[in-house]
């Protein structure tokens, strides 16, 4: 595990709300020069600490849809199961996220989808599966409250 000091921490609280910030901006941000800043920089990418860099699309302007998150309940919990619906949910385009829970459900699935036409058939399509999908409930989005991807706070990390 690399050791961060404040410099990193720093850095990455920065990069995780402005993955577009200049060299020399970030470099002045923190109080280094720009070479020392970039090799940081570097080294928390090496670690695999920052995994990369990437643009948050707003997919209702590119292509107006729907977005539907379903919980999912399996008829077995074994890691076969566990992994049969899993290696499903990797190979479905339109299932965007997926995280599994406790509580009585297995997985929460969200789905970007152009109708919820479209929604039904891809469920259609795993329910046909061998996933083992015992129930499912479906939640159709109506209204996005807020959407963000999480800043880095350098006070958790300090």
């Amino acid at each position: 595990m690399l050791k961060l000091d404040r410099y990193d921490v720093r850095i990455l609280a920065i990069l995780s709300r402005d993955g577009r910030i200049t060299k020399s901006k970030l470099a002045e941000a923190i109080n280094l020069s720009v070479s020392p800043c970039w090799e940081r920089v570097r080294r928390l990418e090496e670690a695999g600490i920052i995994e990369g860099y990437s643009a948050r699309i707003n997919t209702q302007v590119l292509m107006p849809g729907n977005s539907v998150w379903v919980q999912i309940e399996l008829k077995q919990h074994s890691v076969e199961s566990f992994s049969r619906f899993e290696a499903l949910v990797m190979e479905t385009p339109e299932a965007t996220e997926c995280v599994a829970v406790g509580g009585g459900v297995d997985y929460l699935v969200k789905f970007e989808v152009a109708s919820i036409d479209s929604y039904q058939r891809a469920m259609d399509r795993w329910l046909l599966s061998d996933a083992g999908i015992e129930r499912y409930f479906t939640y159709i989005v109506t209204k996005t409250i807020k959407r963000a991807t999480p800043a880095i706070d350098e006070d958790e990390l300090a």
